[in-house]
């Protein structure tokens, strides 16, 4: 891709032709998830394929690659439904990867950050809540961290909490108050699935699949952990979380992306070929109108996914603001693609000749996950009118003002 330096544009290329002739084929069938064991199998073969692990610093046996040049590589993977899971670069465990690496201590980068990079161990991230706790709002945080001597005692329910029955172990999401030093807040903790004050509750069947382990309750009860347990500093989890969010709101964007390209492809091949009143399809106006409104939509994409990628290496404030931009329209974009796309295709687009109709199952969550679109559109308004009092303040004029009649 223009302007991507020649080392990843060419792991690029790898990944494009890794998942469309090694993983695609290996796909489940509709309905049906991966199997640990064919996981295994394929994150080897992207191992040796020189794939494996792009967004992972090459210490832990990643790629490498800068977050401002993930965007091409995740949209390859993203083709693949089960892509992102076979390079390792999947929600939530890619997510929890980023934010080891910048905030975990030495020892916890070997803990945790090692095996999660190498796919030995999968992990969770335990914040949403059941009303009236953590959702949208993370400031409704219900779930409480008490010191006590040579730890912490954690206590609440937590629910929605992808991956939880495979993980290996969560980074919790949990209110404290102010002791010892220690600000009134929010503190990240590290916690073993195995621990015994931790139980794993009822699944939540939620319609897409694409993450392994559902989306389960997950409950603690007087779990206790070590004071090494702490990620970063204590009380300090709100701001972490958003170190956390800004690029997994992304970089779902970008996998869902990869799956929207896919979905138009389909649709291409079958313009090109299905007859339909003398004419093949994509030679009908109605048909190109669909088309042409998925490529801007997919184009326009892509480019506020760039800009925002490049604006959290330089300036990760203005870059975890226009995240929320990226996901709301992203994620509304996407589902359009594939919507399209499962029209042009008529009534093989609802059923499993074509995966369509499993697409849209997969993508139609993520207006939810990450923070509902409405609540970021709440979020984009009041920063742009907050923006703009200041300007008015500072002495920009006010524009809406016509005259003394009309003022």
């Amino acid at each position: 891709m223009s302007g991507t330096p020649p080392e990843w544009e060419a792991l690029r290329a790898r990944t494009r032709e890794f998942i469309r002739t090694v993983v695609v084929p290996a796909e489940p069938a509709l309905g049906e998830r991966l199997t640990e064991e064919m996981r295994a199998s394929l994150m080897q073969a992207a191992r040796e394929a020189g794939v494996f692990a792009p967004h992972v610093a090459r210490e832990y046996g990643g790629q490498g690659v800068p977050i401002e040049h993930w965007s091409a590589i995740f949209q390859e993977a993203g083709y693949s439904p089960i892509g992102a899971s076979v390079l390792n670069c999947m929600a939530p465990d890619e997510g929890n990867m980023h934010m080891l690496g910048l905030i975990a201590t030495d020892a916890q980068k070997q803990r945790y950050l090692a095996p999660l990079a190498a796919g030995v161990v999968r992990s969770c991230f335990a914040m949403t809540e059941p009303h009236p706790g953590a959702g949208s709002d993370p400031e409704a945080l219900g779930t409480a961290a008490v010191r006590v001597p040579g730890g912490w005692l954690i206590n609440g329910h937590k629910r929605f909490i992808s991956g939880a029955e495979v993980a290996g172990f969560a980074i919790v999401m949990a209110r404290n108050d102010a002791s010892d030093g220690v600000p009134a807040g929010a503190t990240m903790l590290l916690v073993e699935m195995d621990n015994p004050g931790l139980r794993i509750g009822e699944q939540i069947h939620a319609i897409d699949r694409a993450i392994a382990g559902g989306h389960p309750h997950v409950h603690f009860e007087d779990c206790f952990v070590a004071d090494e347990a702490v990620l970063g500093a204590a009380g300090e989890g709100f701001r972490y979380a958003q170190v956390r969010l800004g690029p997994a709101r992304l970089t779902h964007c970008m996998r869902w992306l990869g799956l929207a390209r896919r979905s138009l492809d389909i649709a291409l091949d079958r313009a090109n070929e299905r007859r339909i009143f003398g004419h093949r399809l994509g030679e009908l106006g109605i048909a190109q109108e669909m088309i042409a409104q998925s490529v801007i939509d997919i184009e326009t994409s892509n480019a506020i996914i760039a800009q925002t990628a490049q604006l959290l290496e330089t300036d990760p404030k203005a870059g975890s603001a226009m995240s929320s931009i990226a996901k709301v329209f992203t994620s509304e974009a996407v589902y359009r693609v594939i919507d399209r796309a499962v029209q042009l295709c008529g009534g093989d687009g609802v059923t499993d000749n074509l995966p369509l109709a499993s697409f849209l199952n997969e993508v139609r969550p993520f207006r939810i996950y990450d923070g509902s679109n409405e609540t970021h559109k709440w979020a984009i308004s009041r920063r742009a009118l907050s923006q703009r009092r200041k300007q008015v303040a500072e002495g920009a004029p006010r524009l809406d003002v016509v005259g003394e009649a009309g003022a």
